[in-house]
């Protein structure tokens, strides 16, 4: 069996071994470890300019792509990389709550979600908010760090991941990491750009009927989102669900409107439960389209 082979069904397995496994303890994940590294980093480069904040990403991305090498194994690395199971089981407890009743217990349980301010949140709007974490992070935590591996094996994984952690960290817009967090930002659009638009595809093709609707979102509502990516996400995810989604978050002392995606009714508590599924087909359908690369290459 070729290494391109190899690689392809060991992407679709490392997706397999997240789902039913889940992620290592946090006192021992990879992914957590990386990221007091890079605390370390930010204390030891910070300055408000875009240079630093290079040196940053630049310093992340190597020893990402290292500890890749180091791996060597693509369904270990796909593995650490994918974080499916966790956010299925973030988002599910947050919709729980809200059939349960319990808004104030939703509201506590969203920052594991988004990092929107969740206080004054309303049931709808938590909801909103769930249901936009789970199609943003179904290409961040799912098919992006799949599709790195398939194209470049346990470097790529732990490289993407490397650099999605850093935008999770640094990336995001505040006063203090408006120049510094810029390299890290961009990476990560430039990571995801492909990634999300496979991420679109995958819906359609796990929701055909409702393809037509998942096109038009993409080409005609998605522009408009402040991330080239997590738009094409949302808008794929609203179509696919037949619910609205963007309006106005509130993160700390800023204030976003983003533009309406779809054209269906708000989302709803029970909608939550149904992105979660949609989350896991697209899963699937990716690993499928993996073995099925795998089967087609040996045939050649």
């Amino acid at each position: 069996m070729t290494s391109m082979r190899l690689r392809l069904f060991g992407v679709a397995s490392g997706a397999g071994l997240d789902a039913l496994l889940g992620e290592p303890p946090s006192a021992i994940h990879p992914v957590v470890l990386f990221g007091r590294a890079m605390s370390v980093m930010e204390r030891r480069t910070y300055r408000d300019d875009v240079w630093p904040g290079a040196l940053y990403a630049a310093v992340g991305v190597a020893l990402g792509v290292t500890s890749g090498f180091l791996v060597r194994s693509s369904a270990m690395a796909t593995a650490i990389s994918v974080a499916g199971r966790s956010l299925a089981s973030a988002a599910t407890e947050v919709g729980t709550a809200l059939s349960a009743g319990d808004v104030n217990r939703a509201r506590d349980l969203l920052p594991s979600l988004v990092g929107r301010d969740p206080r004054g949140l309303d049931e709808g709007e938590i909801a909103r908010a769930a249901v936009e974490s789970v199609a943003e992070n179904t290409v961040d935590a799912i098919v992006a760090p799949m599709l790195w591996a398939a194209v470049a094996g346990a470097p790529g994984a732990l490289g993407y991941r490397a650099v999605n952690t850093m935008d999770a960290m640094v990336g995001h817009r505040s006063e203090r990491y408006q120049h510094y967090g810029t390299a890290s930002a961009r990476l990560d659009d430039v990571a995801n750009w492909v990634p999300a638009r496979v991420c679109a595809a995958l819906v359609a093709a796990v929701r055909p009927r409702a393809t037509r609707g998942i096109v038009r979102a993409v080409r005609t509502q998605a522009p408009f989102h402040p991330s080239p990516n997590s738009g094409v996400a949302e808008a794929a995810f609203a179509a696919a669900l037949g619910v609205s989604l963007g309006g106005r978050n509130v993160y700390g002392s800023r204030v976003e409107i983003r533009p309406i995606l779809g054209v269906g009714r708000p989302a709803q508590p029970h909608d939550i439960a149904a992105a979660v599924r949609l989350r896991r087909d697209v899963t699937v359908a990716a690993a499928i389209v993996l073995c099925l690369a795998a089967l087609l290459k040996g045939r050649r």
